[in-house]
């Protein structure tokens, strides 16, 4: 694929600004009828985390790299990302790549996303693929059936019915292990696809729970799709929710798969992953024979494909707001060429599925008044995604601490996922759930020394700085309101944090601090404060916002960064 035929892949969407997309969506065939290309089709999305209905989701304004990695995708943000893949500013794929006038074009474009229009637009180009005699697979790069509010009160099981409505051929799995083994488990058998894993294994014996691939026959071609389930959940969540299961990075074992796979016919080899966009550009150099990996996990968008050894590299965006298609040219024994094209998900444009209106009507009767009433007004952007601050986590630590006056740190996880509020929006519990979306909610308070403070903050920066993609086993930074500190990213591990304070004072190691924190086990290393009882966080902020009934975030960040240019969005609204 020469620079020629890149820059073709990008000039439908990259030069859409707001006036020319009024034009195009008089004829939205313009954005999404293309020429048939190749013998197969994949119609890729990831990392949905339930989202059904349509909303807005920002592009983290920062991603801070450890400094081997910085300027590769995955750590591109803003102008840097524009710049990288050639995008305008102001157009609808800038949108989609950057969290720049994210206001302005979020009011211009609408809401995206949402299950009626993403299954609309997959049957659609399913439809077309087929009608010109190609295959079309539909697949799930995974976290797709837990962290909303349709999640919860069916515990998952809305998110399967729906999957099965549109046509899952293959997923991959993460946080839909926190609905524990036995939910997933009973899950799995109402799933009318398949779940593919070469790593989701018996602890004790190391037998396979799933396949590990499947074998597609494309015309006179196989294409084999492996499935990689993410290799740190036991890590990232309560260890109860998977007990008896190992789901380790074992890239001996995922040679294997491939290598069998091929012996059995398979001319291609995909690899849908959950791993994460670094880890699969590591493992693209170490595992031989896989042509394409559909990349999860990180929330990255690949507008072109990421070309690594002898791999391309697509990855699948978040949140459901835009499938990726990719069509594959086969060739005896791999990939002969493939053309990539970005769907964007636009709510209000597309045509909706009537049939996945009616379900999700009838799912959320029992609990529209629930979901939907409104808490409070949000003055000002309300948004997740940062390498180390977000303005919703600051609103969750100011209503801890509004509600427990007493805390003085208010760890926030820093999970990827997490919907975008734009000023004058109304927040509902289907908001909340939305970035509060746990099945293990639980809010705790407990005593930590400052020397135990210390050593949190230098092994959540050991972890995410670090330069080797095999020991990233987590997101992006916790937020901790109350606390300030100075980042070193460039720093050898252990001596990342400095100038550390608790309000407005010097750490003392051997001082107590009281501590609230959420979404994790950060409480296991702590001293329960006595007579506690843990609440669910979501009703602590609820009852919080009812109190208040209009918020302003105005973004300030707690952590001074060393060596790179760290800064937070203006307040807009």
């Amino acid at each position: 694929m020469n620079r020629r035929e890149l820059l073709f892949l990008l000039s439908a969407l990259a030069g859409l600004s707001p006036k020319a997309l009024a034009q195009v969506l008089e004829n939205p065939s313009k954005l999404y009828d293309l020429p048939p290309y190749g013998e197969a089709t994949l119609l890729y999305f990831s990392d949905l985390h339930g989202q059904a209905f349509p909303h807005h989701f920002m592009e983290p304004p920062n991603l801070i790299a450890p400094k081997p990695l910085m300027g590769r995708p995955g750590y591109l943000t803003g102008e840097a990302i524009l710049r990288y893949y050639g995008v305008p500013r102001g157009s609808l794929l800038a949108h989609l790549l950057s969290y720049l006038d994210f206001v302005e074009l979020a009011r211009a474009f609408g809401p995206l996303g949402g299950f009626s229009a993403l299954t609309a637009l997959i049957r659609t180009q399913k439809a077309q693929v087929e009608a010109e005699g190609g295959k079309a697979l539909v697949l799930d790069g995974g976290d797709t059936w837990t962290n909303s509010g349709l999640s919860l009160l069916t515990q998952g099981e809305a998110i399967v019915e729906w999957q099965n409505l549109v046509g899952v051929d293959h997923m991959v799995s993460h946080w839909e292990w926190t609905l524990g083994r036995a939910r997933v488990e009973e899950l799995l058998r109402r799933f009318g696809g398949e779940l593919l894993s070469y790593n989701v294994v018996d602890e004790l014996f190391g037998d396979p729970l799933f396949p590990a691939y499947r074998l597609h026959r494309v015309g006179p071609y196989a294409l084999a799709v492996v499935g990689a389930s993410y290799p740190y959940v036991k890590v990232s969540h309560p260890e109860e929710f998977t007990e008896g299961l190992s789901f380790a990075l074992d890239v001996r074992r995922l040679q294997e798969a491939v290598d069998r796979a091929r012996a059995e016919g398979a001319d291609a080899v995909v690899l849908l992953s959950h791993n994460g966009l670094q880890l699969d550009a590591a493992l693209a150099e170490r595992v031989q024979g896989i042509d394409l990996i559909l990349s999860g996990h990180t929330h990255d968008l690949t507008p072109l494909p990421w070309r690594v050894g002898k791999t391309w590299i697509v990855a699948g965006s978040t949140a459901g707001k835009a499938l990726m298609r990719v069509d594959l040219k086969l060739k005896r024994g791999g990939v002969a060429n493939l053309r990539v094209r970005v769907l964007p998900v636009l709510a209000n444009h597309l045509p909706k599925a009537e049939d996945v209106e009616a379900f999700l009507e009838e799912k959320t009767a029992p609990h529209r008044d629930h979901l939907f009433a409104p808490l409070a007004v949000t003055e000002t952007l309300l948004y997740k995604r940062d390498t180390l601050y977000s303005t919703w986590d600051q609103l969750v630590g100011e209503a801890v601490r509004a509600t427990y006056p007493e805390v003085e740190v208010v760890f926030s996880p820093a999970v990827r996922w997490g919907t975008t509020l734009l000023p004058g929006q109304a927040i509902t519990y289907d908001h909340l759930y939305a970035y509060l979306g746990f099945t293990y909610p639980e809010l705790y308070l407990f005593y930590l020394r400052g020397e135990q403070i210390r050593n949190v903050l230098e092994d959540i920066a050991s972890n995410v700085f670090t330069p080797d993609p095999f020991y990233q086993q987590g997101g992006d930074v916790s937020r901790a309101v109350g606390l300030r500190y100075v980042l070193d990213p460039d720093a050898p591990a252990g001596r990342r944090i400095r100038e550390v304070e608790v309000g407005g004072r010097p750490l003392d190691p051997n001082r107590r601090y009281l501590v609230a924190a959420y979404g994790g086990r950060l409480q296991r290393v702590g001293e329960a404060k006595p007579g506690y009882e843990p609440r669910p966080i979501h009703e602590v902020v609820a009852a919080y916002l009812k109190s208040v009934g209009r918020v302003r975030v105005l973004p300030e960040a707690n952590v001074r960064v060393l060596g790179r240019n760290y800064r937070v969005p203006e307040v807009t609204g």
